[in-house]
């Protein structure tokens, strides 16, 4: 059997590959006036970046053997909704962040009014590829997968809690505001990585119940981890600013129960997503790697 880290890698970079040719493909820059939208598109969408999301969906498809292709379509759509939610995120109005994947954030590289139109337009372009019959032949499992990504995505997930976290900006969220706010700015489309392989695989409500809770305590985990890294993390080897959480006055799990506490509280969620796991056998073997890896690593 190959070694949890030798499969992790060879998968992330595997997923990783396949996102940059789709976007690739997707995304020819035109003869037009609006070749500079779709080169700013390609600047933050190409190449860079842990794939998680992506990841998550094609080892969630493994599961119930959804086809590769139809699987990195799925994976596709989530990794467009993610990356324009860090244009946006890094924007001046927003979180005014200069680096985002070791390189200069979009409104940096190109402009402010560029950058909104390029995180609008991957927004819009996730739908698009949903939509498609090449992402299942089914009417009613396109709509599902649309349906959900949307709310994934809106006020009642990401967008969300954005908002509430610049809400929280000096103000004093104890523990529980703190993991609502990241079970919708972080978790929400972590869960949409796993319902859209249940969705693909056409499990039935009920039978989703594991991945929904593993889904849960990942996403938990994970932001707990870009917690601790904001606190001990370097510039050099995140990709972005660091610190920048304790400069705004913002409450985070690592704030409110300390390094060590917190550190202790993600390797529990971890176990206990892996435990939501058990009814798998070795095809939930890269779930298990994601998850170890959400709290293991550096960037």
């Amino acid at each position: 059997m190959t070694d949890a880290p030798d499969r992790l890698q060879e998968a992330r970079e595997t997923v990783a590959a396949d996102i940059d040719r789709a976007f690739d493909a997707l995304l020819p820059i035109p003869p037009d006036s609006r070749a500079r939208l779709y080169e700013a598109m390609r600047y933050a969408a190409i190449g860079g970046g842990k794939r998680l999301r992506p990841l998550l969906v094609t080892a969630g498809c493994r599961l119930f053997k959804v086809d590769p292709e139809r699987a990195i379509r799925a994976a596709l759509a989530v990794e467009c909704i993610h990356v324009y939610s860090l244009i946006h995120d890094d924007l001046p109005c927003m979180d005014d962040d200069d680096l985002r994947r070791g390189k200069p954030t979009v409104h940096r590289a190109f402009d402010e009014s560029t950058a909104i139109l390029a995180g609008d337009s991957l927004y819009a372009l996730a739908f698009e590829v949903l939509a498609d019959e090449s992402t299942h032949e089914d009417p009613f499992v396109r709509a599902e997968l649309i349906a959900e990504l949307a709310k994934a995505s809106g006020p009642a997930g990401m967008a969300g809690g954005q908002m509430m976290d610049l809400e929280a900006e000096g103000s004093d969220l104890d523990l529980a505001g703190v993991t609502r706010l990241q079970q919708l700015k972080t978790g929400a489309l972590i869960g949409w990585c796993l319902e859209a392989a249940a969705i693909m695989g056409r499990v039935p409500a009920e039978g989703r119940t594991g991945l929904r809770g593993y889904a849960r305590d990942l996403g938990l985990a994970f932001q707990i981890a870009d917690d601790l890294l904001d606190v001990e993390g370097e510039e050099e080897r995140t990709g972005k600013r660091v610190r920048k959480d304790g400069e705004a006055g913002k409450e985070t799990f690592v704030s409110l129960l300390g390094p060590e506490r917190a550190r202790q509280q993600a390797d529990l969620l971890v176990d206990q997503a892996i435990a939501h796991l058990h009814p798998f056998g070795e095809e939930a073997e890269l779930l298990r790697d994601i998850a170890r890896f959400a709290v293991a690593r550096d960037h």
